[in-house]
């Protein structure tokens, strides 16, 4: 048995998932936050009833874990005592802080000035870019000045970004100076994310990328990346960029899922990232594949149950391994589905959830793998960002890559009733799927809506 630090997480998918994979391993985990009231406010997530995963640490320690003079001579402290043998997070802004524990107690884990610079949308670009590892043409601006001066140069339309923020937020297409304005606007109208860390006040400008996007699904260790898949997605939203739905494996021929894959494998390599789950987004442009971004640590919006039941192998798991400086189970077993898909329902009115119809209907269905519904009396607001999820159906097709026309079709049974301050409550027509990224394809998503 192992004994692992977890600190922080998100509260949705994957804070539910990592627990589940260290207790499946025969391990145990002491929980490390600065709030536990964000984990208690979201205990029931998703409509799951009872308390949140998490909160079955062996131990449960508060500590200021965005101070990292304060947390880490803590942290040491406490491994003097407790005897970590790994550490792990599931939240985006705590992975630099995770790599820099590991480093600190000499415990397994990926480089930490590799992580922060996979973190970073900026500094990944840079390294990216010195590497030859193809991605957008890009700027980094300091303010609108520089960004208005920088976008004459790059080119209308183009994608306007924060360095710093996760689930797509805050994330926009621009097509001329005012709505760029705009976006800088919100930007700099937002400058302390959800856990309480100052963000960066600068702007990243990139190049539109057109065609399908995929992610590739990678496990590092011992100097090695193993592919694990290919994963499509559906982006909808504009001029936001919010994923709709995933599918797994991805429905693309095996030439451009080959280059795909060579292309996250060339940027895990350059970022210098090993023991590390990795989830790299690929844009499929006619010039060839395009990184998006690099995440070091497995993807979201529930794709890695999606690859779970395509291919047997638990990512979730695989992340605890590496953890642990563990050699992870990567080998396919039989599972017998052919194709698993995700598709999330979106909310596309403001004002208070009364409840969502036709969910008996759709859970009746065969081949419905989760059926996850936000509950009644939740405030929703039309969405900007992945975090704004009312729910998701999985489904699976034993036959072939039917997974995702099957979860796209049972969502659209699911009719969200929202009561806004001016009508009364109404169904509205669940936000149709954009135009799948990739023929005959679905992705994977994120439970719906939960804390950050």
């Amino acid at each position: 048995m192992a004994h692992l630090l977890v600190v922080e997480s998100w509260v949705g998918s994957m804070s539910r998932l990592l627990p589940r994979a260290i207790r499946e391993g025969g391990h145990e985990f002491t929980f490390v936050t600065r709030d536990l009231h964000h984990y208690l406010r979201g205990a029931d997530a998703g409509g799951r009833a009872g308390p949140h995963p998490l909160l079955a640490a062996r131990n449960i320690i508060t500590a200021d874990t965005n101070d990292l003079d304060e947390l880490l001579p803590h942290l040491e402290r406490l491994h003097g005592v407790l005897a970590f043998d790994g550490v792990v997070s599931s939240c985006d802004y705590y992975l630099p802080a995770v790599a820099r524990t590991a480093e600190r107690l000499g415990l397994p884990g990926p480089a930490a000035g590799a992580v922060e610079a996979a973190c970073r949308k900026d500094l990944t670009r840079r390294v990216l870019a010195e590497a030859g590892v193809p991605g957008p043409r890009y700027a980094l601006c300091a303010d609108t000045g520089q960004a208005a001066s920088a976008a004459r140069e790059i080119g209308y339309p183009l994608v306007v970004k924060p360095v710093d923020l996760c689930a797509g937020m805050l994330v926009r297409e621009v097509r001329d100076e005012h709505e760029l304005e705009a976006a800088c606007r919100a930007l700099a109208a937002f400058p302390v994310n959800a856990r309480g860390q100052d963000r960066m006040p600068v702007v990243l400008l990139e190049e539109l990328l057109t065609g399908p996007e995929v992610s590739v699904e990678t496990v590092s260790f011992d100097g090695a990346t193993h592919v694990v898949g290919v994963t499509d997605k559906s982006i909808g939203g504009a001029p936001a960029f919010i994923e709709t739905g995933h599918m797994f494996p991805a429905g693309i021929a095996p030439e451009p899922e080959r280059e795909a894959a060579d292309t996250a494998v060339a940027a895990i390599r350059a970022l210098g990232l090993d023991q590390v789950v990795c989830h790299t987004e690929i844009k499929l442009t006619p010039e060839g594949p395009r990184v998006v971004e690099v995440n070091p640590r497995p993807g979201g919006n529930r794709i890695t149950e999606l690859v779970r039941h395509v291919t047997g192998v638990d990512l979730a798991a695989a992340c605890v391994d590496v953890a642990l400086g563990r050699t992870p189970d990567l080998a396919p077993h039989p599972t017998g589905v052919r194709s698993a898909a995700i598709a999330f329902l979106l909310p596309r009115a403001t004002g208070t959830l009364v409840g969502i119809e036709g969910a008996d209907e759709v859970r009746s269905r065969p081949g419905v793998l989760e059926l996850t519904l936000a509950e009644a009396g939740r405030a929703v607001r039309a969405a900007t960002s992945n975090n704004e999820y009312l729910g998701h159906v999985m489904t699976a097709d034993t036959g072939g890559s039917g997974a995702r026309e099957a979860a796209e079709r049972l969502l659209t049974h699911l009719r969200p009733v929202v009561e806004t301050q001016d009508a009364p409550s109404v169904p509205s027509a669940p936000s149709a799927p954009s135009a799948p990224s990739v023929p005959s394809v679905a992705s994977a998503p994120s439970a719906p809506a939960v804390l950050a």
